[in-house]
C-alpha cells in the first residue's frame, strides 16, 4: 500500500471549469488558511488568463489578491500554470513569458506545469530552465487527447524528453477533455511510467465522462502516487474528481493519505456558500456520453462557448457547435484541445455555425496558426480549410508577420520606463483603459458576507463590494439613504 498525495485544484482549474474564472480574493480569504492544515501536496492558484480576467471584468489587481491568499497559506508549495509562447491566448515574446513567472513567484508562486499542445519541446524545456533557474518547481505536461496521431508511442516520447531534462520535479500528464478511458489507460500509463524513468507522475484528469476517478484508481495500482482533484462544489462534471471521493476511494482500497478532512469539510462548506450565494454552477457528476469522446472540449471551454452563444441569443445551438468543433480539430490537424487552441477552435466553430458559412470569419490567431507561426500540428491540416482561412485579405498582411522578441527594457520604453514589474505585464497583456479602471478602482475587496449576517447587513456589504454610488433601502418605516 501507499501514501497518495493530494493536488489541489479548487481555486483554478475547479472555478475556471465550473465558475468560468469568477473567483476573487474574497471568495477565498475566509478558508485561506485551512488550505496549509488540509494535507495537499500543492494547491493551485492562478495562471496569466485568470488575471487577465480578474483585471478586466472585476477590476481586481490579481497580484494584490494573490499577495492576501498566499500570505495565508504559508508552507505550502502553491502553483500556477504557463505557456511556453502564449499569455492570455496569443504569442508573446520570451521577455514577456518570464517576466510572468518572476512576477508570479514574488507573489508566492513556487511551483510551475507548463504545456505545449503542439510539443514545441525545445520551447518547453527553455521555460523549464527559466523556472528552475529562479528557484520554482518545474513540471512539463503531457496534455492528452484522441486521435490517429496521439498514440501511446507519441505520448511516452514526450515524456522520456521531459525526464531526460535536469530541471524536471514531476512530470503531469493532463486530460482536459475527460476522455482517457479505461482500456487506453491500461496501455497508455504503463508506457508513460516506464519513459518517466523514475521522475513523480502526476495525474489530472477531468471527470467529464464520470470516468476520472477509475483511472486514478487504476494510476495508483500501477504506482502512481499523485491526483489532482478539487473541493467537492467545484468538483466533478468538466472539473476534475472530488477530493472527498477520492480520499474515500484511495483509503478503502488500503491506501493512506495526509488529508485532514476537518479542514477539506470546512473548505467545501464555504465554497457550497459562495457558489449558491453567487449563483454559480455547483460541481455534479455528468452522464457518460459517447459524443464528449468526439468533441473533446476542455472543461474550462465549455462556459466560454455557453458565454459565446448567449450573445447571440443561440443557447440552443451549443450541441451544433460542439459537433462544428469535432470537424474544426480535425482540419486543424489534431491539437490537442486545451488552451490555446480549444479557444481558437471553439472560437471558430461559433463563428461558422452563427455566420452560415464555414470559415467566412476567422480570427487572427487562427490565420497564424494555419501560417505554421505556433508550431507543426500533429498531423497536417486540411488542405480546403487552410486554403479558405489563407485566402483572406487579413492573412496577406499576416503572411510576413514573425513575432518579435524584445528585450525587457524596450518593452519598458514602450509602455513605461517606471512601471512596477506587475503594471508592465498587465498592460502588455490586458488593454490600458482595463488596467486604468482596475487601478482606480482601489484595493482589493477583502470581505465576505459569513453565513449568519443580518440580510441588511449583507445588502450593504455586497453594495460596498459593487463600489455603488449610492445605496437606498427601504422596509416598512425604515428609510436609509448612503452616498458616497
Amino acid at each position: 500500500m501507499a501514501e497518495i498525495e493530494f493536488l489541489d485544484q479548487t481555486l483554478r482549474d475547479g472555478q475556471q471549469s465550473l465558475w468560468g474564472m469568477k473567483m476573487r480574493a474574497a471568495h477565498i480569504l475566509p478558508v485561506a488558511d485551512e488550505f496549509p492544515k488540509a494535507g495537499f501536496l500543492s494547491a493551485e492558484l492562478t495562471g496569466t488568463t485568470i488575471q487577465s480576467l480578474l483585471v478586466r471584468d472585476f477590476k481586481e489587481n490579481p497580484y494584490e489578491g494573490l499577495d492576501l491568499v498566499t500570505s495565508r497559506m504559508p508552507g505550502m508549495v502553491l502553483r500556477a500554470g504557463m505557456r511556453p509562447d502564449t499569455a492570455n491566448f496569443s504569442l508573446q515574446p520570451y521577455s514577456v513569458i518570464d517576466l510572468s513567472v518572476s512576477v508570479m513567484m514574488k507573489h508566492g508562486i513556487n511551483s510551475f506545469w507548463f504545456f505545449d499542445c503542439l510539443y514545441n519541446i525545445d520551447k518547453m524545456e527553455r521555460l523549464g530552465e527559466v523556472v528552475s533557474s529562479l528557484g520554482a518547481e518545474s513540471v512539463p505536461t503531457a496534455t492528452y487527447a484522441e486521435s490517429p496521431v496521439h498514440t501511446d508511442e507519441f505520448f511516452a516520447d514526450k515524456i522520456r524528453e521531459f525526464a531526460s531534462w535536469r530541471h524536471t520535479d514531476a512530470i503531469m500528464l493532463a486530460d482536459e477533455a475527460g476522455v482517457l478511458t479505461p482500456d487506453r489507460a491500461r496501455t497508455l500509463l504503463p508506457a508513460i511510467i516506464e519513459a518517466a524513468n523514475g521522475v513523480p507522475i502526476e495525474l489530472h484528469v477531468h471527470n467529464t465522462t464520470g470516468l476520472a476517478p477509475l483511472i486514478y484508481l487504476m494510476g495508483i495500482e500501477l504506482g502512481i502516487t499523485r491526483i489532482h482533484t478539487a473541493s467537492r462544489p467545484l468538483a466533478n462534471g468538466s472539473s476534475l474528481p472530488s477530493t472527498e471521493v477520492m480520499h474515500e476511494n484511495v483509503t478503502e482500497l488500503g491506501h493512506t493519505t495526509r488529508l485532514d478532512l476537518t479542514a477539506i469539510d470546512r473548505i467545501s462548506e464555504h465554497f457550497e456558500y459562495v457558489g449558491k450565494r453567487e449563483g454559480y454552477r455547483l460541481g455534479a457528476v455528468e452522464e457518460f456520453r459517447v459524443k464528449t469522446f468526439t468533441e473533446q472540449m476542455p472543461g474550462g471551454m465549455m462556459g466560454t462557448l455557453r458565454a459565446q452563444l448567449s450573445t447571440h441569443g443561440m443557447e440552443h445551438r451549443l450541441q451544433e457547435v460542439l459537433d462544428e468543433g469535432a470537424r474544426v480539430r480535425a482540419e486543424f490537424g489534431y491539437p490537442v484541445m486545451a488552451t490555446p487552441f480549444s479557444q481558437f477552435i471553439g472560437t471558430q466553430s461559433v463563428l461558422n455555425i452563427t455566420t452560415g458559412e464555414r470559415y467566412g470569419l476567422v480570427t487572427d490567431e487562427v490565420i497564424l496558426y494555419a501560417l505554421g507561426r505556433f508550431g507543426t500540428p500533429p498531423a497536417p491540416m486540411d488542405e480546403n480549410a487552410r486554403d479558405k482561412i489563407l485566402g483572406h485579405k487579413r492573412a496577406k498582411e499576416l503572411a510576413a508577420w514573425e513575432l518579435p522578441q524584445p528585450s525587457l527594457k524596450e518593452l519598458r520604453q514602450q509602455h513605461g520606463i517606471h512601471l512596477t514589474d506587475e503594471e508592465l505585464l498587465l498592460r502588455i497583456l490586458v488593454p490600458g483603459p482595463a488596467v486604468d479602471a482596475m487601478i482606480a478602482a482601489g484595493p482589493v475587496q477583502t470581505a465576505y458576507p459569513k453565513r449568519d449576517e443580518h440580510p441588511l447587513i449583507l445588502a450593504l456589504r455586497d453594495a460596498a463590494a459593487s463600489r455603488a454610488q449610492s445605496v437606498h433601502v427601504r422596509k416598512g418605516e425604515l428609510d436609509i439613504q448612503l452616498h458616497r
